[in-house]
Order: C-alpha cells, then sequence, then structure tokens
C-alpha cells in the first residue's frame, strides 16, 4: 500500500537514532551505490516520493544504469520497491545512508567552522571527503567542533537527539509575518546548486530573522526582508527553505 503524503508546508526532517550509528564498521556501500543511497535519503527527507525515474534526474544517468543499481541495491537489501514503484530504504539501507549524510554533515560542519569555507564551497568539499573519511574520524572531528546538531545550513546531522522544534517552509508565510531560519533543503541545493553561495551573499543564516514581505501569485515570487536588505527569490525555491514554525 503506498505511503501516505506528508504535509508539504510542514514536516520533520529524516533523522535516525544515535544508536543505530555507533560502532558501526566503514566496509560499507561501493562509492556508486553510496550515492543513490544518499539521493534516496534526501529525497525521502523531504517529504518525495522516491521512484526510478527521480533518481535518474538527481544523478544525471539514464533510466536503465539506475535499474541495474536498483537490482544490487535490492539484491543487498537496501531498498524495497512497492508494486506502485515506489522505492523506500530498507532498515539496512537507511542505517547505511544515514552513515553517509552523517559523514558528509558533520565534513560540511568542519569545513565552515573550522576552516571558514563558505557554505557552497563546503557542501562540494564534504561530498569529495565523504566516501574516504572514516566514520571513527567523522564522530572525533563531530566531537571537535563540538557535537553540532546540524550541518551549515540547518540539516540534522543522522545520530544527534532533535530539537523538537516544528517547521514549515519560507513559502507558507504570509506578508508582515516574521519568524528564524531553520534550514535549506538538501534537494533545493542540489536543483539550484549556486543557492547556497546566493543565501549566504544576501545575509540569510541561522536563526536570522526572515520576514515575509510580498508574494507575487502571478509572477510566482516571494520577496522578504533579512538582514535589513530584501531579496526576491521564486516560490518554488521558497518551498525549499524552511524557517521555524
Amino acid at each position: 500500500m503506498p505511503r501516505a503524503a506528508r504535509p508539504a508546508d510542514e514536516i520533520t526532517p529524516n533523522r535516525v537514532p544515535p544508536e543505530d550509528l555507533d560502532g558501526r564498521h566503514d566496509d560499507g556501500p561501493s562509492d556508486t551505490i553510496a550515492r543513490y543511497l544518499e539521493a534516496m535519503f534526501y529525497i525521502d527527507g523531504e517529504g518525495e516520493v522516491v521512484r526510478a525515474a527521480r533518481l535518474a534526474e538527481w544523478l544525471g544517468v539514464s533510466q536503465p544504469t539506475v535499474a541495474a543499481a536498483l537490482r544490487r541495491m535490492a539484491r543487498d537489501g537496501l531498498i524495497d520497491a512497492a508494486p506502485s514503484r515506489e522505492l523506500s530504504l530498507t532498515s539496512k539501507g537507511r542505517a547505511a545512508a544515514a552513515e553517509i549524510v552523517r559523514k558528509h554533515r558533520i565534513a560540511e560542519r568542519w569545513l565552515v567552522d573550522a576552516l571558514g569555507f563558505d557554505w557552497l564551497t563546503a557542501d562540494e568539499e564534504a561530498s569529495r571527503l565523504e566516501h574516504g573519511l572514516s566514520l571513527r574520524v567523522a564522530n572525533r572531528l563531530h566531537e571537535l567542533i563540538g557535537r553540532p546538531r546540524t550541518c551549515p545550513h540547518g540539516n540534522p546531522i543522522p545520530g544527534v537527539p532533535e530539537d523538537g522544534k516544528r517547521e514549515r517552509s519560507l513559502a507558507s508565510m504570509q506578508p508582515g509575518e516574521r519568524a528564524p531560519l531553520r534550514r535549506i533543503s538538501e534537494v533545493a541545493e542540489h536543483e539550484v546548486p549556486d543557492l547556497l553561495r546566493f543565501l549566504g551573499n544576501h545575509g540569510f543564516a541561522l536563526g536570522g530573522v526572515v520576514e515575509m514581505v510580498e508574494f507575487s501569485k502571478g509572477a510566482g515570487t516571494i520577496t522578504v526582508q533579512v538582514a535589513g536588505q530584501r531579496v526576491s527569490m521564486s516560490a518554488e525555491v521558497a518551498r525549499k527553505i524552511w524557517v521555524e514554525a
């Protein structure tokens, strides 16, 4: 039976309890399969249905290539496929994906907090580091930088207890409403590669207050006030930026 859809404007990001990550070995999936696991984790975490066509689009590969990878993943007990062609991670697959995402987000946080890289550069470099970084080293880095809960742009680090706060999309705000910035969706980062740099250059920061100024339904754009300046963006992008509810 297909999974019930989650509300588009108010969800809780994917998280994995700490015990699912402790003591695991790093003889995990290949780099190729790791990319599929990571993509599925991100897509599912934003409340989207995961299908082969979406993975092909995300990874920039052909559908036959995706089909071959999915057969391997199913054989290895990493995914389940429903009759509707909806894909889901098994408990084994989710644990493997969470480990990959944990390493990526810790690496990002270290690159920003300790080395001073901007959000976009940190994301790009973390994508290179995550496959060669052992979980033991990632966990030590996490301790070193003060056990942060999230990556630099607010997405939760798997294995870290959640803070219990609720969130809603920026696009759901009404003119005059104000709310602290909570996170930038991994899906938005992927679909709009320069989004992190754009937001950073225009004063967006985690916890910084964003005020809705105007929502133009005809033009499909919104205008917000942040850090003393007005910033416009598409409503589609705004739906993937999250503020505290």
